[in-house]
C-alpha cells in the first residue's frame, strides 16, 4: 500500500511541476499519434503497421537476448524502412500535404456566413437533388470548407451566384454545356461550375462506381469538402467525406447530414421546430 501511494504521490508531483512547455509539448505528441492512427485506418494500411509492430517487437526481444546479429540486421531494416514507407505512402502523404497547404490559415477574411443563409443553402440543395433523382439526372456538388478549393474551380467556369434548385437543375440538366462537370459551393454562393475533380486512387472502390462517384471520392481525399453526388443511373444521392461514400441517401438522412457538417455548431440549438416549419414553407414555395 505504501509504495502504491509513493508511485500516486510522484506521479502527482511530476505532474504538477510541469511547465506550459511541458504541457503543449505532450498535447503535440497526443495530436501526432492521433493523426498517425487516423492515417492508418484511412489508407486500409493496417496490415503494414502490423508488420512493422511486430518487427519492433523482435528488435526489442533481440536487444534482450543479446542476439546481435539479428538486432543488427532489424536496425539496418528499419533504416532502410524509412524510406520504403514514404515511397509505399507515397499518394497518401501528397495528399495530405495538398490538404495542409490549402488550408485557409486567414478564414476570417472571407465572408461570414450566417447559420440561416447556410440553412437555406442546405435547402435548395435538398429540393435540387430530390427533383433530380427523381428524373435521374447525373449531378456533382462540393460545398468547400476549410481546405481551399481554387485548383479545382479554376477547370471550370466561374459564376458567383445564390445556391437555388432552380440554378442547380438547369446547371446539371443534360443539354447544359456545364452538366459533365461539379459545381463547387464556396462561402455559401456558387462560386464556379463545369469543374473537373481529380479521381480517387483507391484500389479497393466498388467495381459499380461510376466517374462521377470516383471525382467526388477523390475531391473528399484531398481536402475537407462535403461532395454530393447523385447517379445518373439509379438516381441515388450520395456523399462523399474524408474519402468515404454513403450511398442511397434518404432526404431526411441527406439533410441531416448536410446540416452536421456544414451549419455552424452554435445554431445546433436553432434546429428545432421553427428549422422544421422553414423547411416545410421552402418546399411549398417551391412547389
Amino acid at each position: 500500500m505504501s509504495s502504491f501511494l509513493k508511485s500516486v504521490t510522484d506521479n502527482l508531483r511530476l505532474i504538477l511541476s510541469m511547465s506550459f512547455a511541458d504541457v503543449v509539448d505532450v498535447l503535440l505528441v497526443a495530436v501526432a499519434i492521433y493523426a498517425a492512427i487516423s492515417f492508418i485506418r484511412r489508407t486500409n494500411s493496417m496490415r503494414v503497421a502490423q508488420g512493422i509492430l511486430l518487427l519492433l517487437v523482435a528488435l526489442g526481444l533481440s536487444s534482450v537476448l543479446h542476439l546481435t546479429l539479428t538486432s543488427f540486421i532489424l536496425r539496418q531494416v528499419f533504416e532502410i524502412g524509412v524510406l520504403a514507407v514514404i515511397v509505399l505512402f507515397q499518394p497518401e502523404i501528397r495528399r495530405a500535404l495538398e490538404r495542409v497547404g490549402s488550408y485557409r490559415l486567414f478564414s476570417f477574411l472571407g465572408r461570414d456566413v450566417g447559420g440561416q443563409a447556410l440553412e437555406k443553402v442546405i435547402r435548395q440543395t435538398v429540393y435540387a437533388c430530390e427533383d433530380m433523382s427523381k428524373s435521374r439526372t447525373g449531378a456533382l456538388i462540393v460545398f468547400e470548407r476549410t481546405n481551399r478549393l481554387n485548383e479545382a474551380m479554376a477547370s471550370g467556369t466561374q459564376i458567383d451566384a445564390l445556391v437555388s434548385a432552380e440554378l442547380l437543375k438547369n446547371i446539371f440538366y443534360d443539354k447544359s454545356p456545364l452538366h459533365d462537370g461539379a459545381v463547387i459551393v464556396q462561402e455559401g454562393r456558387i462560386a464556379a461550375a463545369g469543374c473537373m475533380l481529380p479521381l480517387s486512387e483507391n484500389a479497393n472502390l466498388s467495381r459499380d462506381l461510376g466517374m462521377r462517384h470516383r471525382a467526388g471520392i477523390g475531391m473528399s481525399e484531398r481536402s475537407d469538402a462535403v461532395v454530393v453526388i447523385v447517379s445518373e443511373e439509379t438516381g441515388g444521392i450520395s456523399v462523399a467525406e474524408d474519402g468515404l461514400l454513403k450511398r442511397h441517401l434518404s432526404q431526411d438522412t441527406f439533410e441531416a447530414l448536410l446540416r452536421r457538417e456544414l451549419l455552424p455548431e452554435e445554431d445546433d440549438s436553432r434546429r428545432g421546430l421553427r428549422g422544421r416549419l422553414r423547411r416545410t414553407k421552402g418546399s411549398n414555395d417551391a412547389q
